[in-house]
């Protein structure tokens, strides 16, 4: 069960913290795997761990904000390795601050990252999907999806559309084999969130999470294969959260 063998995922934002836990992860169990992101140094970097996992992999850098980086890195992958069968949206960026002095510059920025490089990665890489009648789909959401987090609006709204996104999409897509699915981590400590985790908010977070513990990445590897297995050929439309319990949580103590 949760073979990849054969399959060809991509996964943008795929070279750090869950993004590159992912990748490792599809690639152990046997897809070819391309990780790509905006830094070219971080891609070879993570290229060259999939590679020690025996499976194939490309060496493209891609920006989720610019269509015509993405349809190349589809384009480099169909030519050599075959067409794209799954396809992994971890790209995402945030910043706090409160709402009042939140500018519509900033506000654009996370927008179009976090939601609208999501919906532009589902374009180029879902149509071949549909026209193929197969294909996994699988977007980033966050607890701030489901609830609100101080001071950072843009974000939530941006994860919480990328929540309705997801369900758009599985519904349109579904009567042409492509599922399309979310997972919503949990908090877990990556090298771009350990000041706030040090901070008292992390005191909160940690406090909130009846595990008592943050998770670590590797945590989100059983759901991402799943998600992208033949396994979950039924399950399509649904935000997966994998958080040690935060959102069920009343009282802790």
């Amino acid at each position: 069960m949760f073979d990849l063998h054969g399959k060809r995922a991509v996964v943008l934002g795929g070279t750090s913290g869950i993004g590159r836990a992912i990748a490792l992860a599809l690639a152990e169990a046997g897809a070819d795997v391309v990780p790509s992101s905006r830094r070219a140094e971080a891609v070879e970097e993570t290229a060259g761990e999939v590679e020690r996992l025996g499976v194939n992999t490309l060496r493209m850098t891609s920006d989720v904000a610019d269509r015509s980086s993405l349809e190349a890195v589809r384009e480099r992958i169909e030519s050599d390795l075959g067409p794209v069968s799954i396809l992994f949206n971890c790209a995402g960026i945030t910043q706090r601050i409160p709402t009042l002095e939140c500018g519509e510059e900033l506000w654009n920025s996370i927008m179009d990252i976090n939601l609208t490089g999501t919906l532009r990665a589902c374009q180029v890489f879902g149509r071949g999907m549909i026209e193929r009648g197969y294909g996994r789909i699988v977007n980033i959401a966050s607890l701030a999806t489901f609830v609100a987090f101080m001071e950072v609006a843009p974000y939530g709204a941006s994860k919480a559309a990328v929540g309705a996104l997801t369900k758009s999409l599985a519904v349109e897509w579904a009567r042409h084999g492509v599922t399309v699915n979310a997972i919503a981590p949990g908090i877990f400590p990556t090298a771009l969130n350990s000041a706030i985790l040090d901070s008292p908010r992390g005191k909160e977070l940690l406090a909130r999470t009846p595990m008592g513990r943050f998770g670590s990445v590797g945590e989100l590897s059983g759901t991402a294969v799943f998600l992208a297995s033949d396994e979950a050929s039924f399950v399509t439309g649904e935000i997966v959260v994998v958080d040690g319990g935060m959102l069920a949580s009343g009282v802790n103590q």
